[in-house]
């Protein structure tokens, strides 16, 4: 019996044969940013996203001098946040772009210990209220729709409060994506931020809107010489979206808020809005994740003001 077993026991020591060679304890930190960035490309992460990384990472490593990735230490996150002279906010939303790089990094073998999991920054999170019809009315009512650039802004603002659309969404969206008989959106994962397909639905009052914009939009672009089928355009005919951080309908609707006193109108304050508004009407909270795109229901509920006992009591009504 015993000698059944030993010739199912291998004398010779294989260990570390599969070991993957390509990977390098001493690997250059910006070459594991191109990796890593090329890697995100691949799988259909939004511009913004990518350049947020490649922006991040190479601050830290021109403010700590770090050369490989296992020179980096906790002291060296410390440092890097340290040399900011920012809110503690934006200190932790750029201390999360650099823990998902490093992420990814520990996930290709680059890494053996998560050190970076330890740092934390404690930030009194304000509550963001959302746009209300009267806020959006009172915008609306001031714009001339005559002019082609406050109808685009017009269109565009209606199309983030009736559909909670992030604005980078909002200016890619082509004559392909809606349904104007429908009066429907059917906007594509390619460009939505979780990469899922979006269906939603629009009033009349914005397809009226949209139906006016096309006629403008071919004019456009037939003075100018261009061809697409993007509905919010420029004076040039081209996207609105210039690079992953100018958006020039994000630009103008904050320029509409300071130059009419209008204290909570912003893209995001219109997508938090539309969310509030589905809340109102008795919209269950997995409804309106969905509709805004979320890929995590705790995010919805922070865009909801919704408390930890009144998500119990939701939940209570599936029991």
């Amino acid at each position: 019996m015993t000698h059944k077993k030993a010739i199912y026991t291998v004398a010779e020591d294989l260990s570390g044969v599969f070991r993957n060679s390509a990977i390098n304890p001493e690997m250059n930190v910006v070459d594991a940013l191109e990796i890593v960035v090329k890697q995100m490309k691949t799988t259909g992460y939004r511009e913004r996203t990518l350049y947020d990384y490649e922006l991040h990472i190479s601050h830290f490593i021109k403010i700590t001098g770090v050369t490989n990735l296992s020179d980096i230490t906790i002291h060296h996150i410390y440092e890097w946040l340290e040399s900011m002279k920012v809110s503690n906010g934006t200190k932790l939303t750029r201390l999360k772009c650099l823990k998902a790089f490093f992420s990814r990094c520990h996930k290709l073998g680059w890494f053996s210990v998560q050190f970076w999991s330890v740092v934390k920054i404690k930030v009194d999170i304000p509550v963001k209220v959302g746009a209300t019809d009267q806020d959006v009315n009172a915008l609306l009512g001031l714009l001339d729709l005559k002019d082609f650039f406050q109808l685009r802004d017009a269109a565009a603002v209606l199309t983030m409060y009736q559909t909670g659309v992030r604005v980078g969404t909002v200016t890619k969206i082509t004559e392909e994506h809606i349904d104007l008989e429908a009066q429907m959106f059917r906007i594509p994962g390619s460009i939505v931020k979780n990469h899922e397909e979006l269906i939603l639905p629009f009033d009349n009052v914005l397809a009226q809107l949209l139906v006016v914009l096309y006629k403008q939009n071919a004019l456009v672009r037939q003075h100018n010489g261009v061809r697409n089928k993007l509905i919010f355009i420029t004076r040039q005919g081209g996207s609105c979206q210039t690079t992953p951080t100018n958006n020039i309908i994000g630009k103008r609707i904050t320029t509409y808020a300071k130059q009419f006193n209008l204290k909570n109108v912003n893209p995001h304050a219109l997508r938090r809005g539309f969310a509030m508004n589905l809340r109102k009407k008795g919209a269950h909270i997995s409804l309106i994740s969905k509709a805004l795109g979320h890929s995590d229901l705790a995010v919805t509920t922070r865009y909801l003001h919704y408390d930890k006992l009144e998500v119990a009591e939701d939940l209570r009504k599936f029991l």
